[in-house]
């Protein structure tokens, strides 16, 4: 029922955003009041901003993997560029070497006397020539060096601007995002406002009917939520109930999209007591699950319900210290009957 760690947990999910209201008192609740559900759009506005903020994030994700490529990008041609400068510093310094001694062999005498005076003027003209033909290779190879740096450099300037350019997308794809989660998180808890006022009522607004997307689930069975942390176990105890736990607690932001773990119908839709804005569906085999702590419904009592489908969105309604569903399997719709939800699950090929 309560929650016994917060653990805040950014949910990423696509989710569409039209609601439509459907405004039916469910048995035993007290009738609305004229005018009583009006501005559920809260709820679709909720689930229109998850998916925004999917998308936000994924988008910044995909920009901060650019500008690491981009960096390591200009980080390889740099390295190529050092890599170059060494080899003509070594080229330079050969030449120099070249120079000095036929600096100190010459003497500053011209090449035809050396040639004249030379013991043996064949050998002197091989020299000449291979210092000649050292002396072509070394300046091709300075010039293609000074090509390739400047090719270097101006690749590397490219991908310096590049960078720079992403990272000032970067920057505003984090404001867009942390502006859409700001908005997020006020939405979130203007829903849970109305969802404390219904329980305080004692009367559910009726069904927020939610756009959501098509189900395609192979499995007959699917986890309550699609992404959370799961925090208060079954058969916990503490001061925050009476005896023990008696669910399973899944760790989500108010908003998200609670899921009916399986097909059956919809028995009981109540939002009063310890457990807020709860809902109880019937499942063959005789079990009952319960979702509880919700800050809106999205089905009626005696509702046909599909694996997967959203039932409601998560809250933190009723005797709750923060937002969670609170989860539980029961061999009757009432509480004081439930067992272990966690095996219950498993023995149905789910494992949390």
């Amino acid at each position: 029922m309560r929650l016994t760690r917060r653990r805040p947990l950014l949910v990423a999910v696509p989710m569409c955003a039209l609601a439509v209201l459907a405004a039916r008192p469910t048995d035993g609740e007290v009738p609305q009041a004229p005018g009583h559900g009006l501005g559920s759009g809260v709820s679709a506005q909720v689930v229109r901003l998850y998916e925004e903020a999917a998308a936000a994030t994924l988008k910044y994700e995909a920009g901060r993997r650019e500008a690491d490529r981009q960096r390591a990008e200009a980080q390889r041609l740099e390295d190529l560029l050092d890599r170059e400068r060494a080899e003509s510093a070594v080229l330079s310094e050969d030449l120099g070497r070249i120079a000095r001694s036929q600096y100190r062999t010459g003497g500053g005498v011209p090449l035809t006397a050396h040639i004249l005076l030379a013991d043996d003027p064949e050998e002197m003209m091989r020299g000449q020539r291979a210092l000649w033909k050292a002396h072509v290779a070394l300046d091709n190879a300075i010039k293609k060096n000074a090509r390739a740096e400047a090719r270097i450099t101006r690749e590397e300037a490219k991908a310096a601007e590049a960078w720079k350019a992403l990272e000032k997308r970067n920057k505003q794809l984090a404001d867009l995002k942390n502006g859409i989660e700001q908005k997020l998180e006020t939405a979130r808890w203007q829903l849970q406002g109305q969802a404390d006022a219904s329980v305080t009522a004692g009367s559910c607004r009726g069904a927020v009917r939610l756009d959501q997307p098509e189900f395609r689930f192979t499995d007959s069975w699917v986890p309550p939520v699609e992404t959370y942390a799961l925090s208060a176990s079954y058969g916990s105890g503490g001061a925050l109930w009476a005896n023990q736990h008696t669910g399973q607690d899944f760790a989500v932001p108010i908003g998200t999209p609670v899921r009916s773990v399986g097909a059956g119908r919809v028995v009981k839709v109540s939002c009063g007591g310890a457990f807020g804005i709860e809902i109880v569906v019937q499942h063959t085999g005789g079990y009952y699950t319960q979702y509880a702590h919700l800050a809106a419904v999205a089905v009626d009592q005696g509702e046909r319900v599909s694996p997967g489908q959203w039932i409601g969105q998560s809250g933190t309604s009723g005797n709750s210290t923060g937002p969670h569903l609170h989860f539980e399997v029961r061999v009757t719709p009432e509480m004081g009957s439930a067992v272990d939800p966690v095996p219950w699950l498993a023995q149905r090929g789910l494992t949390l």
